[in-house]
């Protein structure tokens, strides 16, 4: 495996592209990842609601948010990006358990 090339290290834009690449790689994997344990809470709710938890996702954001903060990232394009995520995911946990409340409808 080739060796990371820090940003600032990059001479020039293959380089740069390169490690876009390696970290898109390693992003697909991470969202894999999350997605089988949304899938795993979708499985254990047992009513379409439960998908949409409101306290729940102003607590993640608040904390994503302060994290952003601590990496030098945007926390509004953080915010943005997970706002997007988090409401895919509801719609998904709510298709699930429907799906499996409902299953004469499929």
């Amino acid at each position: 495996m080739s060796k990371t090339i820090e940003p600032q290290d990059c001479a020039n834009k293959h380089q740069v592209r390169k490690e876009i690449d390696r970290l898109d790689q390693g992003l697909i994997e991470l969202f894999a990842r999350r997605h089988a344990y949304v899938t795993r809470m979708a499985e254990i709710k047992t009513d379409p609601q439960e998908a949409f938890d409101p306290e729940r996702i102003e607590q993640v954001i608040k904390t994503l948010r302060a994290r952003a903060v601590e990496h030098n990232l945007d926390k509004d394009q953080a915010e943005l990006l997970w706002r997007t995520l988090i409401d895919w995911n509801i719609n998904y946990e709510k298709g699930i358990i429907a799906a499996r409340s409902n299953p004469d409808k499929i």
